[in-house]
């Protein structure tokens, strides 16, 4: 029998954890030999025990998944990286793949299509959805005529992100900050870092800039 393929999985939701857990090991091909919540820990794994395959979420408590992906490629770029994450990857995938992972799979893909991607993500080729790949392709063909303005996007931080379209939903400084537990004043910061990443002037601009935004991404998924 060939050795098997050894994966660590890092996700701060226990329950979605263990169950990708669960999933991976009905497969005799795989074991997952570590479980990690946040990036010391996973750091501490693959040093202990470098896996195969390190299975990573963006959002880790109040710290950047993408990070780890950074510093696991530049220590150990033989460990194949693929991210599971519940945000966008119509947003996250391109950083995904800047900072070193081979592939982007959105947490409510069913089992065959994560299975797919790793198998894909071990072969050395990168894994990325039909509509993602065309849309990259899209996104090649019009450079030289249009910067896409999504390529504006893809610059905010997973934070940004949050604080972006919640704008988009129609929530206030104050309710922002309670429902992502950060003071208003920190809230505003993000707010004008958005607007300097995004070349808005002022936050009226913005707000509409992120409901329409919100809007649009609503009836793509329609």
């Amino acid at each position: 029998m060939s050795r098997r393929v050894e994966l660590i999985v890092v996700d701060d939701h226990p329950i979605f954890r263990q169950g990708l857990v669960n999933v991976i090991e009905t497969y005799e091909r795989y074991k997952v030999i570590g479980e990690a919540n946040t990036i010391a820990e996973a750091l501490q794994l693959v040093e202990a025990r470098p896996p195969h395959i390190l299975l990573v979420d963006i959002s880790l408590h109040h710290e950047n998944g993408l990070e780890l992906v950074k510093t696991v490629h530049s220590s150990h770029p033989q460990i194949f990286q693929l991210v599971i994450s519940m945000y966008d990857e119509i947003i996250y995938a391109s950083k995904a793949l800047q900072a070193g992972a081979r592939g982007y799979v959105m947490k409510q893909e069913a089992t065959e299509t994560l299975m797919s991607a790793i198998e894909t993500v071990l072969q050395g080729k990168i894994y990325l959805s039909e509509a993602m790949q065309e849309r990259l392709i899209d996104s090649f063909a019009s450079w030289d005529t249009k910067k896409p303005e999504v390529d504006l996007i893809t610059q905010l931080s997973v934070r940004e992100m949050e604080v972006f379209r919640m704008i988009g939903q129609g929530f206030g400084v104050s309710e922002i900050a309670e429902v992502l537990n950060i003071s208003g004043k920190t809230v505003n910061a993000y707010r004008d870092n958005i607007r300097h990443k995004l070349l808005i002037s002022d936050a009226g601009t913005l707000r509409k800039y992120a409901i329409k935004w919100v809007q649009s991404e609503f009836l793509k998924k329609r």
